[in-house]
């Protein structure tokens, strides 16, 4: 049997998807369903003076006007962010509350004060517009800079000044101490421009609950539906864990955004109860816009110390990150654990300070997006080494090279342990790909046609799997951050594989089972990959973080080893042999000193038939569960290089040329990995040039809230990338799988901001470089 994991096979799923036999949540009808639209605040920051319900109860097809107060009359709280992070001072968070309904105070446009049940989403939506509330208007804040100033409006009585913690990772004596004694300091001001996902499928809910058995069913747009049923259970208090199920079913993208637990779930699943009929609500994508999580909006001053040979020294930053109106799930780990570790890059790096307040706005909550604190570290710290290369008049590949780990393990300052890389190899590889000696030729060319090209590099490193549990337990996660896996085999020899991953776009069914069918040595067509039913799958974390192959695989590797082992047994009892003298390769179990065999199906159909064995001695059938915590964290790297060219009379910057070579670890599908890497650097490229959430700073209005003001890249916009790999298995799990999921967009706006500064010959240049901007800054540039 062949071996199928390196190899690119087509993804299993795709067959559903292309022809419309996806099942996401807007497809499903259930019987006596009614529909849910929510009464949202037009204003940033308001008191809620009063809601009259009574004019939408009056028309026809409403079933239920539902408010704040009935929520909390039901005894159901406030949603929780789950990651504690402690200021210098040592005191915890101000996390302020975060009604599923608002009660007495709105904080953002959009936020949802009531609910409408309605027999249609006609008469829902109608009678939303008739909840009459009566709002006393109140001043708001909308940029992380403002928050803390004099006189800025009080979001949450808990958070004085708006913030909710001053936090410091590093030592500052030592960061110092070197830039005091540095040959040269380069200092930059950087905005990580506020980002909205758009996931192609918007969230969407529908609550159940059955009267009988007291039961309620949520089915929801999750990344995580375990996670999702223990927060609404354990904190939020919508139902008893046991009698709460969570089903996601297809999920069309996420990108971080349907990690979280959001209000209008909470609410559904409450709802459904209430009414006594299922409720069901998608976001149109106005909603998506104004109340997705949304991502990035740092505000960073940062500095790199060298010394006269171009030696890294030490690195400081002062980060003022935007959370918006509440925290969510997840919101305090990204600008902190998840951002701050990963400030050493690539580089051997003595000295490492960093300091970030997160501060609330009148704004949609800020949490996790492609990436998560790594592209927001990577843009530092790359930013800062291009620039560097420019004033020391070094060629920038060779500044890197010059400052590059080569010996590993390799202790950061910044908590982190490398395990293994090579990163000069991937610099080498994009530098030849990218054809870096030609540019020169290339840019002098352009010149002649009277345009500008520029270069520019990003070599990244980010952490993934997001674990292990001891490790971030110790940071202040809530949860442990393992995985979980069954392997169940049938009688027949086919097998059911239940994981604790969820799949909304990565390919699963595809690569697990191609791992599986290797493993095993069975088609890859006799497997079956469940996930996404809290009632069918054992407790498990969900997929964020590129942590699917690097946790979830892995423990999906160890359930296989386990019945592999007790398929050993059946096979040694049935040939009678010892144990120990029971081999098994490709599918077939075998007698080291003897010719007898067994192919994997005819164990399977023992297992379950022991007329042959003692089931005394081993307990029929086959199926088996693991959990796996891994020792490190996965650290994907690698080197992307962007060319641009630029119109001197329109502003206007074309990426001509990408280059991302990336060390991914063992790669099990090549076409699935190529494909993870083209969309991220897409967004990339699209938070580089195009992307941009913007507040009106006197009314608080989201003036990007539809896709004729928010720019998301298009097929124009963008170019045929080269991807490479090179590859260093990752030694801190079984499969030495690294992550993939995420780079393109934590590499891809440093490679395409420092190609840009690189053509401009300016030393900042705030994302996003929409052609106003640029040809602005061609006007007032020396």
């Amino acid at each position: 049997m062949n071996a199928l994991v390196g190899t690119p096979v087509k993804r299993k799923e795709d067959f559903r998807f292309i022809t419309g036999q996806g099942r996401y949540t807007d497809d499903l009808v259930k019987p006596g369903q009614t529909w849910a639209t929510f009464v949202r605040s037009p204003y940033a920051h308001a008191k809620i003076k009063s809601v009259d319900t009574a004019p939408a109860l009056a028309l026809p097809g409403v079933v239920a006007v539902l408010t704040g107060a009935e929520l909390a009359a039901d005894g159901v709280k406030g949603l929780i962010c789950g990651w504690m992070i402690h200021s210098k001072d040592g005191s915890p968070m101000k996390a302020g509350n975060h009604p599923a309904l608002a009660v007495d105070r709105v904080r953002h446009v959009g936020d949802q004060l009531a609910v409408v049940i309605g027999e249609t989403q006609a008469a829902a939506n109608a009678g939303a517009e008739a909840v009459a509330v009566d709002y006393d208007v109140l001043p708001a804040v909308l940029a992380p800079e403002d928050a803390q100033k004099p006189g800025a409006p009080q979001l949450h009585d808990d958070a004085p000044g708006n913030q909710i913690y001053d936090w410091q990772l590093g030592d500052k004596a030592k960061t110092d101490a070197a830039f005091a004694a540095a040959a040269h300091v380069v200092e930059l001001d950087l905005v990580n421009n506020r980002l909205v996902p758009n996931a192609m499928e918007p969230r969407a809910a529908i609550g159940e609950y059955d009267l009988g058995s007291g039961v309620y069913t949520l089915t929801t747009t999750s990344q995580n539906p375990h996670v999702a049923r223990l927060v609404l259970s354990a904190f939020v208090g919508v139902a008893p864990e046991n009698k709460l199920r969570v089903i996601a079913p297809d999920v069309g993208g996420g990108f971080g955004s349907k990690i979280f637990i959001y209000p209008e779930e909470t609410v559904c699943a409450w709802a459904a109860k209430k009414v006594g009929r299922p409720v069901k609500w998608t976001a149109d994508r106005s909603e998506a816009f104004l109340t997705d999580a949304h991502g990035r909006d740092h505000v960073s001053r940062c500095a790199l110390a060298l010394d006269a040979n171009g030696k890294i020294l030490a690195l400081r930053v002062h980060t003022i990150a935007n959370i918006g109106a509440y925290m969510s799930t997840f919101s305090s780990s990204v600008p902190t654990y998840l951002y701050a570790t990963l400030l050493s890059g690539q580089y051997d790096i003595a000295a490492i300070h960093a300091e970030v307040e997160a501060v609330f706005t009148n704004t949609a909550p800020v949490d996790a997006y492609r990436g998560a604190g790594r592209p927001e570290a990577t843009y530092v710290v790359e930013r800062l080494v291009e620039e560097a290369a420019r004033q020391l008049k070094l060629d920038p590949a060779e500044l890197r090279r010059r400052n590059f780990i080569t010996s590993f393990p390799h202790q950061t300052p910044v908590i982190m342990t490398y395990d293994i890389g090579d990163y000069g190899a991937s610099l080498a590889e994009a530098m030849k790909r990218a054809d870096v000696a030609g540019f020169p030729a290339r840019k002098a060319a352009a010149a002649k046609a009277g345009k500008l090209r520029g270069l520019g590099y990003a070599t990244y490193i980010e952490a993934c799997g997001i674990a292990p549990s001891q490790a971030v337990g110790s940071l202040g996660a809530g949860v442990g951050l393992w995985e979980s896996a069954e392997v169940r085999v049938n009688p027949t020899g086919s097998v059911e594989v239940l994981t604790g991953s969820h799949s909304h776009g990565q390919g699963h069914e595809t690569t697990f089972a191609q791992y599986v069918a290797d493993k095993l040595g069975i088609p890859i067509d006799t497997i079956e990959i469940v996930h996404g039913d809290t009632d069918k799958v054992q407790f498990g974390m969900g997929t964020y973080g590129s942590r699917s192959a690097a946790v979830g695989l892995s423990a999906i590797s160890q359930a296989c080893d386990k019945v592999i082992a007790k398929g050993k047994r059946f096979a040694a009892a049935i040939m009678e042999l010892p144990e120990d003298e029971v081999t098994f390769e490709d599918g077939r179990f075998a007698g080291i000193h003897t010719n007898k065999t067994m192919v994997f199906a005819e164990v399977a159909l023992a297992a379950y038939v022991p007329h042959k064995y003692d089931p005394s001695k081993i307990e029929p059938g086959l199926k088996e569960t693991a959990f796996y915590d891994p020792k490190n964290f996965t650290f994907p790297a690698g080197c992307h290089i962007c060319e641009v060219e630029i119109d001197r009379e329109t502003g206007t910057t074309r990426v001509v040329n990408f280059v991302a070579v990336d060390d991914f670890g063992t790669v099990i599908n090549p076409m699935i990995v190529e494909g993870q890497v083209h969309g991220g650097v897409a967004q990339g490229i699209g938070q580089a040039l195009l992307e941009h959430g913007i507040y009106d700073r006197e009314t608080g209005q989201l003036l990007t809230g539809s896709y004729n003001d928010y720019a998301m890249p298009r097929a124009d916009d963008v170019v045929d990338f080269d991807v490479g790999m090179t590859i260093t298995p990752c030694p801190s799990n079984p499969i030495g799988v690294k992550g993939c999921g995420e780079a393109g967009a934590i590499a891809a706006p440093a490679a395409v901001m420092n190609a840009i500064t690189d053509a401009l010959g300016v030393k900042t240049f705030d994302m996003p470089a929409t052609p106003e901007k640029v040809w602005r800054a061609l006007r007032t540039s020396p």
